[in-house]
């Protein structure tokens, strides 16, 4: 927070100075503007959407405006394929007032406690690229594009029909009748799409995507947020899969309500070891990987599975320090005040000698990458863990993620789509005790106690 409010006052006083490209380049952490660019059907609001989804995981506060919900709002519902044609002089300047209204919504968040921006929109002249690039720079704000290209038929043709079709544009068009009238779309903006150039645009900072993460191209990239979404974007994939989350199987330290630790399975927990190989058998999945953490308890879970297994450190449960092996009451009796302040704020709460959520999140971030490049996994994990992944997927906010029910003999089935992620919550029939405290409706202060965890 205090690294958010020395760069709102950075920026506010650079404006005050009175704005140009003069005065950003001394701002180390200037907001951030992430520049949509591709013809329709190529995906961006894909990216967009899981990009911001990503950043708001590892803590950047990022949110997408999407141009078309803006001009859906300005002329009320769908809008045909005429209403695209660059001859149209009054289509074009509604367009362009909602995309500055877009521009000026963002600016808002921005200025506010926004960090990152993401205009979603075609953007396909050099014109309105100019035009954005001098609005943000106005504003010091640091401007990145992502310019999203495939010339594939197949993919074109499948965004259309899997995506396109279920947009309030076309809600009550015949099928047929709508795939005419995108195509016809596509074409007028055809007629005047201007790529990014790697000569006339090597100023800018952006990378350039195509054909469906088969290539890219990478220009400029300055500072840390622009290098994290590029190693992003080179590690996802639209290829269909499908993700399986669970918790270990019962533990010993389970059962006497004990946390942390590295004990084996009770035997409720060895059950549901034969039960999750016998459901994953089931599911016939050919190329199915399995990861575990480096505690017994996972490990042991997996043993029956027929299928590859790698343990990762990186999947360990949240260490809780000092308090790790011991029960809720014995940590509220002997750590009163650490007890109370983890109520007050369990996202960012870090227990001494310990981690926090928010330390988790940063440590399960290479897990996350190396899911985005798999096809179908199976993550056996720890009740923490499995929040925070669960998070990723559902697009969670950071106040929501520690309470997330992940129950123990519990599979969550996650298929990604277009722009989110169907979840299957999938019990096994192994009784289990119930580790879960929900958030708590009172919250004391330290050196009061606490009524719950």
């Amino acid at each position: 927070m205090a690294a958010r409010k020395e760069r709102k006052v950075s920026v506010l006083l650079a404006k005050i100075a009175g704005p140009t490209r003069a005065h950003c380049p001394s701002l180390s952490n200037p907001p951030a503007v992430i520049v949509m660019v591709g013809l329709p059907a190529r995906g961006k609001t894909y990216i967009a959407k899981k990009l911001s989804r990503y950043l708001n995981w590892v803590g950047i506060a990022t949110k997408v405006f999407n141009v078309g919900e803006y001009r859906r709002q300005a002329v009320g519902g769908s809008s045909p394929h005429d209403f695209f044609r660059s001859d149209n002089a009054k289509a074009q300047e509604i367009r362009r007032k909602c995309a500055k209204i877009a521009m000026d919504d963002m600016t808002k968040w921005l200025d506010g406690d926004g960090e990152c921006g993401v205009l979603d929109a075609t953007n396909t002249t050099r014109e309105r690229r100019g035009w954005l690039l001098n609005f943000c720079e106005e504003r010091c704000y640091k401007v990145f594009f992502v310019e999203s290209i495939c010339d594939d038929p197949s993919v074109i043709e499948c965004n259309i029909k899997e995506v396109k079709l279920s947009s309030p544009d076309y809600y009550k068009t015949a099928k047929e009748d709508a795939i005419k009238d995108f195509q016809l779309r596509i074409q007028h903006y055809e007629d005047t799409y201007e790529p990014i150039d790697e000569e006339l645009d090597k100023h800018l900072s952006f990378i350039k995507i195509m054909n469906v993460n088969s290539k890219f191209l990478v220009n400029n990239v300055t500072g840390h947020l622009q290098s994290r979404v590029v190693y992003y974007l080179m590690n996802i994939h639209i290829i269909p899969r499908t993700i399986y989350l669970t918790r270990h199987g019962e533990s010993e330290l389970n059962l006497v309500g004990r946390i942390g630790g590295n004990s084996s399975l009770s035997k409720a927990g060895k059950k549901y070891s034969e039960a999750l190989a016998a459901y994953l058998e089931k599911q016939n999945i050919g190329d199915l990987k399995v990861w575990t953490s480096r505690l017994k308890r996972t490990i042991e879970t997996a043993e029956k599975i027929d299928a590859p297994i790698e343990q990762w450190k990186a999947l360990d449960e949240l260490d809780a320090g000092v308090c790790d092996s011991m029960t809720y009451e014995e940590i509220q009796e002997k750590y009163p005040d650490e007890f109370a302040l983890r109520d007050q704020d369990k996202f960012h709460y870090r227990y001494p000698m310990g981690e926090s959520y928010e330390d988790l999140v940063a440590r399960l971030e290479p897990v996350i990458m190396e899911l985005e490049r798999q096809r179908n996994v199976l993550v056996i994990c720890h009740q923490g863990v499995m929040r925070c992944l669960l998070a990723y997927f559902t697009d969670k906010k950071s106040e929501e993620l520690p309470y997330l029910k992940c129950p123990l003999h519990t599979v969550m089935k996650l298929r990604p789509i277009a722009y989110g992620c169907v979840v299957e919550t999938v019990p096994l029939d192994v009784p289990a005790v119930d580790t879960h405290r929900p958030k708590p409706k009172t919250v004391s202060t330290p050196n009061e106690g606490s009524q719950g965890h």
